[in-house]
């Protein structure tokens, strides 16, 4: 299966829930976004290694994570973003110590605030950016940088389950629907329809 490498472009703040953020990545080559639903820890985690110009007083977990690593002299070579479950993204980092790779499983928004720290690519399978990427032009955007870095945040689930809040909406109405929310660049709402989407696609 064909590896496509992503790159990080901001964090979103989500419209529809407390503390939570969508961290839009996109691939290199065209204008795919593949938005995801974090938590406001890892939106911090992450925040805070895009702009250099925050500094938390002490190290957080990733980077607690960096210098235990180091210390072993661990190596992140990439992560993959290999699999999307009822709208879960699942990931695998690749990490080397003493010339051996091991492949280790962690969340999607940990493995990626871990892999900004080492400056280790980002990959996903073309088949998964295909089915839950969306279509929006390349434009310059400023990183979200009002996240405090003192405060401490729960750690909460990616994409908790909650009543279908969709079940009433055609097929066609949805895609409608997920046409408006990434023009008003609601990425969080699009994220979710898309996911609607894919499913009810794969029952059909």
């Amino acid at each position: 299966m064909d590896l496509v490498e992503l790159s990080v472009e901001r964090i979103a703040y989500s419209q529809s829930q407390n503390e939570a953020f969508v961290l839009i990545l996109h691939e290199l080559k065209s204008d795919l976004k593949l938005p995801i639903v974090i938590g406001a820890f890892e939106a911090q985690a992450i925040a805070l290694e895009m702009d250099k110009n925050m500094i938390p007083p002490r190290p957080l977990t990733h980077d607690l994570f960096k210098i235990f690593a180091q210390t072993f002299k661990v190596k992140v070579n990439k992560i993959i973003i290999h699999k999307l479950t009822e709208g879960i993204f699942h990931s695998n980092m690749i990490c080397e110590q003493n010339g051996i790779e091991h492949s280790i499983d962690a969340r999607t928004s940990d493995a990626i605030a871990i892999a900004l720290r080492f400056k280790a690519p980002i990959y996903t399978y073309k088949s998964i950016l295909q089915k839950a990427g969306v279509q929006i032009p390349n434009q310059n955007y400023t990183i979200e940088t009002t996240i405090s870095p003192t405060l401490d945040y729960p750690e909460k689930q990616e994409s908790p389950k909650e009543k279908n809040r969709f079940e009433h909406h055609s097929l066609q109405d949805l895609k409608r629907m997920l046409n408006d929310c990434v023009e008003n660049e609601d990425y969080e709402l699009a994220a979710q329809i898309r996911d609607e989407i894919t499913k009810r696609e794969k029952s059909l």
